[in-house]
């Protein structure tokens, strides 16, 4: 069963102790597809500028991506710079350059939207929520978010969140979120504000998964050579989403939907 996901597609320059990178392809929704494609097949909303490769959208293709939902728009396509110390969990941002996603509205092509399976990617919750409104009858909505949305729209994020099953965010933005420094207190709070799964991402560390009435802890695979982090978590929801999306097993993730 295929996945829509929506997110963003861009260029990232990065410089880590091990070296550096400069406009390698990078986005969420490239991470999150990529990473899907292995389980199942995707369905791809984004928008890129004049400037992007024709090369990037068919390494999307040849894993069996659909970039029906790719817009191709004048101007440049999005662009992040960062770094990171020895300690990979921590990103510093350099430099953002929104350039065509500031002015993105997505609009599904018609055969995206009976999608059961949504994954809304790290952007704006007002897009988010407008690409759930083009949707009929999801039956499992995930989404991602990040510090910025959480201080610049908690009220959009908010009402997005109402309409989504599984949130995956990390702990410094659970944390936030609920504004409670306690990660369990924390992790209650905002599954009280609407999704029925809250999966916390630790990065080297793993990953916690809360419900309303259970804790599931999993580590990392240890690694002894990890040069660059960035996607890391859009990586992994791509491949938490798309084993979900080919096994049809949610029955625990959706147990206690719509219990008060």
């Amino acid at each position: 069963m295929s996945i829509l996901a929506v997110g963003s597609m861009a260029f990232d320059s990065v410089e880590t102790p091990f070296g550096k990178a400069e406009e390698v392809l990078g986005g969420s929704a490239t991470y999150f597809s990529t990473a899907a494609s292995f389980f199942t097949p995707v369905d791809l909303v984004a928008v890129v500028g004049e400037d992007f490769p024709a090369e990037h959208i068919e390494f999307l293709q040849k894993r069996g991506v659909n970039t029906d939902g790719i817009t191709r728009t004048s101007g440049k396509t999005f662009r992040w710079k960062g770094s990171y110390g020895y300690d990979l969990n921590e990103a510093t941002t350099l430099d953002t350059q929104l350039n065509v996603l500031a002015d993105f509205d997505p609009q599904l092509p018609k055969h995206y939207r009976d999608a059961k399976y949504v994954f809304l990617g790290n952007i704006d919750p007002e897009l988010q929520l407008n690409v759930l409104k083009q949707v009929v009858r999801p039956e499992v909505v995930a989404c991602d978010s990040m510090n910025f949305w959480i201080e610049g729209k908690p009220d959009a994020l908010l009402e997005t969140l109402k309409h989504v099953d599984i949130l995956l965010i990390n702990e410094a933005e659970v944390r936030q979120l609920a504004q409670e420094p306690n990660m369990v207190k924390a992790a209650h709070k905002v599954l009280a504000m609407g999704p029925t799964t809250l999966v916390v991402k630790q990065g080297e560390y793993g990953a916690v998964m809360f419900t309303a009435h259970s804790v599931f802890s999993a580590p990392a695979y240890p690694l002894e050579a990890v040069f660059d982090p960035t996607g890391a978590g859009d990586s992994f929801a791509g491949g938490f989403m798309g084993y979900l999306s080919s096994t049809h097993n949610v029955q625990l993730l959706t147990e206690f939907k719509g219990v008060d």
